[in-house]
């Protein structure tokens, strides 16, 4: 076993070396195709989770990925000697958004064809997947039609709050439910939170006070878009 090992190390070892030209081809290209990409991430981009940092780190990613695939080559040491180290390598920032992780793969992937030579494959799945991505965002596709939003209300502790809405949310909305229950104040109110969808051409603004006729005056608050507010 340790003979063959070795046979493989030496078979593998001499081809692993690169012309200047061909590191400068792979950098340039990784670096201006994840450029794109870049761009297409920007200005597809949808909610409240956008970071230049991320962008700048998508092409930065690219490129490092490509000049590691150039290093290693086809020799196995220096694969496992790179394995070794990114091992101790730990991220503990947490991720947004799942379509971020998306992305991070793309640029990885465009590293790695640039990096071994495949310009050509590198430079067709880059127009491929960001015109795949364009078109998701331009269609829309896999989207909720249904108007979703977040109602926060206080009511008095006097009411019941199981029966003191049901004739206006059956006017205005599709289906709810309870989100969270808690007493406000000095224990008078009960703070109520709904996750609610809105019937088909509701008004939002007769929402509100026919919500407010019940609660006495007090606070209602209605949040569109409830997948990107924390309750």
């Amino acid at each position: 076993m340790d003979e063959l090992i070795r046979e493989m190390l030496q078979s593998t070892s001499a081809g692993g070396g690169f012309q200047l030209w061909e590191a400068m081809l792979a950098l340039g290209l990784s670096f201006f195709l994840c450029l794109i990409v870049a761009y297409f991430y920007r200005e597809t981009h949808q909610g409240l989770s956008y970071s230049v940092a991320f962008v700048h780190t998508m092409v930065i990613m690219g490129v490092t990925v490509a000049i590691v695939m150039l290093i290693i080559g086809s020799n196995i040491a220096r694969a496992f000697a790179l394995v070794g180290a990114l091992s101790i390598i730990r991220f503990r920032n947490a991720v947004k958004d799942s379509r971020d992780v998306a992305f991070i793969f793309i640029t990885m992937a465009i590293g790695m064809a640039a990096g071994t030579g495949f310009y050509l494959a590198a430079v067709v799945f880059t127009v491929f997947i960001s015109a795949m991505v364009y078109f998701l965002y331009r269609f829309n596709i896999g989207a909720i039609t249904a108007r979703e939003v977040l109602i926060r209300l206080h009511l008095p502790d006097g009411k019941d709050h199981q029966t003191a809405f049901d004739s206006i949310f059956l006017k205005h909305l599709r289906g709810h439910s309870l989100l969270s229950i808690e007493t406000v104040g000095e224990g008078d109110l009960l703070e109520l939170v709904y996750s609610a969808e809105l019937q088909r051409g509701a008004d939002e603004r007769q929402l509100l006070e026919d919500l407010r006729t019940v609660t006495g005056g007090n606070k209602v608050s209605l949040l569109p878009g409830h997948d990107n507010v924390t309750v």
